[in-house]
C-alpha cells in the first residue's frame, strides 16, 4: 500500500523512520500482530506495536484480569509474554515479512534488564523501532515506577539508546504530577519520540459479592474514559518537547485521530478499540484520508499542532 490513500498524502516521520500514515496499533491490544491478520489488512497501517516483551517469560496475573467498565475496560494482565529469546526466534521470525514497521515494546524491573533486552534486539531483522514501557516498578528502588521520576526515566532511555540501532520511543505514564517534566527528561536522554498515555490506575468492585472484580484488585483503565486526559497530556507534552509525540488513549475513529494530531501528535496508537472492532485501525486510516481530502489539505502533516485556540 502506497503512502497515499485516494491520492491523499498521509506520511509522517518518527525519528529516522517514515510511516505511510500516522495510525499505529497499541502494545498489549494487538498481540504479536499475526493474530489480527485474518481481520485487518496490515498493509494499510502506519506501524504495529507488539505486546510488551521482558527479558524472561512472564505468566502474568491470575484471572479474572479484564473487566469491562461503562466507558472502556480495566486490565491487570500482568505483562504476560514469551520473553525476548522466544520472541526473537518465534514471534519476530514470523513477522519479518509483514509490510509495515514493527515496534517492539520492552519492559523490565531493573535498568540492566532494559539494557539487555535492547542489546538482544539490536540488529534483529524486522525490528523497526523500540517502544520503552517505563510504567514498570524498579525493584531496586522499592517498586517506584521508572516513569514517575525524571532521573530514572532518563536513565532507562539512555541505557536503551546506547544499545539500539533503531528509533527509540518512550511510553509515558499518566500517573504522575507533571508528565511534561518526564517527557523533557527522556528527550534530553536521547529519545527519538514519546508515546502517551499509558493506562490510568483504577479498580472495580462487585457490590453483590463485595469483592474486587480483578484478582489483582487494581488495574489499568483504558478506552473512551481516558481520552480527555490523554488529549490534555498530549497537548501539554507537545508544547514541552521538540521530538514527535504519539498519542494514545480512547482513540477509535478518524475523528479521534484528527483531534490528537491537532493537539500536537505526529502519530497515534489505537488500543482498546481493537477489542470492539478488530478493523478499527484500518477504518481510521480510511476515514483520515477522507478528512484530509475534504479539508483540502496538502498532507496530513498540516494537522500536527494545528489547534486553533480561543
Amino acid at each position: 500500500m502506497a503512502s497515499q490513500v485516494n491520492g491523499v498524502d498521509l506520511r509522517v516521520s518518527i525519528g529516522t523512520l517514515s510511516l505511510k500514515n500516522p495510525v499505529m496499533t497499541a502494545s498489549g491490544t494487538f498481540g504479536y500482530a499475526r493474530e489480527f491478520m485474518p481481520y485487518v489488512n496490515l498493509h494499510r497501517l502506519g506501524a504495529v506495536v507488539v505486546k510488551g516483551i521482558s527479558l524472561e517469560p512472564r505468566s502474568g496475573n491470575p484471572p479474572p484480569r479484564i473487566v469491562e467498565t461503562s466507558a472502556g475496560m480495566l486490565n491487570a494482565i500482568g505483562l504476560e509474554n514469551v520473553g525476548v529469546e522466544r520472541f526473537i526466534s518465534d514471534k519476530m521470525a514470523s513477522l519479518q515479512g509483514i509490510p509495515v514497521p514493527v515496534f517492539v515494546n520492552i519492559l523490565g524491573d531493573t535498568l540492566d534488564e532494559y539494557k539487555e533486552i535492547a542489546a538482544r534486539l539490536a540488529g534483529v531483522q524486522g525490528v523497526a523501532g523500540i517502544e520503552v514501557n517505563i510504567s514498570c516498578p524498579n525493584v531496586k528502588k522499592g517498586g517506584v515506577a521508572f516513569g514517575t521520576v525524571p532521573e530514572m526515566a532518563a536513565a532507562v532511555t539512555s541505557a536503551v539508546k546506547a544499545e539500539s540501532t533503531v528509533p527509540v520511543v518512550v511510553k509515558l505514564s499518566p500517573n504522575v504530577t507533571d508528565i511534561s517534566a518526564i517527557a523533557r527528561s527522556v528527550e534530553d536522554a536521547g529519545a527519538d519520540a514519546v508515546s502517551l498515555i499509558n493506562t490510568l490506575i483504577g479498580m472495580a468492585i462487585d457490590s453483590r459479592s463485595r469483592r474486587p472484580r480483578l484478582a489483582n484488585v487494581i488495574g489499568g483503565l483504558s478506552g473512551p474514559a481516558i481520552k480527555p486526559v490523554a488529549l490534555r497530556m498530549v497537548y501539554q507534552v507537545a508544547q514541552a518537547v521538540s521530538i514527535p509525540v504519539i498519542g494514545i488513549g480512547g482513540i477509535e475513529t478518524a475523528e479521534d485521530v484528527v483531534e490528537f494530531m491537532l493537539a500536537g501528535a505526529t502519530a497515534v496508537q489505537i488500543g482498546t478499540a481493537n477489542f470492539v472492532n478488530p478493523r478499527a485501525s484500518e477504518d481510521a486510516v480510511e476515514g483520515l484520508a477522507h478528512y484530509v481530502a475534504e479539508q483540502k489539505l496538502g498532507s496530513v502533516r498540516e494537522l500536527i499542532g494545528g489547534l486553533i485556540l480561543p
